[in-house]
């Protein structure tokens, strides 16, 4: 299987382990808040180096984790660092095979929202670009046909033939992945993939919908600055956590 080294946005210098704590912790509170990830699923953030990446436990609420529970792995899925005995998510080898395979990629976000997903489900309505922001998706959103966890590194290879060069992809009948070159990134592009998603299915219940045209992607492309976006979205979603006691706000200073 050939493994792709897609390079469509620099990553920046990586962050500090301190850094990529609380960013993980603090995205994965806010998912969990606006209910995206919920009871299950996962972010992670690969360390300096590359061979190493920070993911939460499998057992913490979602709602609670915090910089000193995660757990450091390996690309084998073997906990390095961490609470001893305390186990990894069961599906970590998602997170595994995609950072052997995508250099380019710096935070994984694995979630389950059944909008998104109804679009795994019918036959000849795939998630198309329907938002302006779904412009990071104007090269697809692959459907990986086996909707079984990817609780082991074959199924995990598998996850990664599916993702390809793309930026995001759906597991029939399961969940998403999505991928970026931060944690930040990450955690915007996801929800910007339920937003594209619900308007979507609102849109196919009214009609005959109409997805972006490849000329209006474009024409959105050359005006879209990606960096200042997260940045001006990092900063609205945490202030707003902040105030609703989501995380502490020290963790944002």
């Amino acid at each position: 299987m050939a493994l792709h080294r897609h390079a469509d946005h620099q990553a920046e210098a990586i962050p500090s382990e301190e850094a990529l704590r609380l960013d993980v912790s603090m995205s994965t509170r806010l998912l969990n808040s606006m209910k995206i990830l919920e009871y299950s699923g996962h972010v992670s953030a690969r360390l300096s180096g590359g061979n190493t990446f920070l993911v939460q436990p499998q057992n913490k609420s979602r709602a609670e984790v915090s910089p000193e529970d995660l757990l450091v792995c390996d690309l084998d899925g073997t906990v390095v660092a961490g609470t001893p005995g305390v186990k990894p998510p069961s599906e970590i080898f998602l997170h595994c095979e995609i950072y052997r395979a995508r250099t380019d990629i710096h935070s994984i976000a694995h979630f389950h929202h059944d909008v998104t997903n109804v679009f795994t489900l019918v036959e000849g309505v795939p998630l198309l670009p329907f938002k302006n922001h779904a412009i990071r998706w104007k090269s697809g959103i692959p459907v990986h046909p086996d909707p079984a966890h990817v609780d082991d590194a074959e199924r995990g290879r598998a996850i990664v033939s599916t993702l390809g060069p793309h930026h995001a992809m759906q597991i029939r009948a399961h969940g998403q992945i999505v991928t970026a070159e931060t944690v930040r990134g990450v955690f915007i592009d996801s929800v910007h993939l339920v937003e594209n998603a619900e308007a979507a299915y609102r849109a196919c219940a009214l009609g005959m919908a109409k997805p972006l045209t490849a000329d209006e992607i474009e024409s959105f492309s050359h005006s879209f600055r990606r960096g200042h976006h997260i940045r001006k979205l990092w900063s609205y979603y945490t202030l707003g956590a902040i105030r609703e006691g989501v995380f502490p706000e020290a963790w944002a200073v």
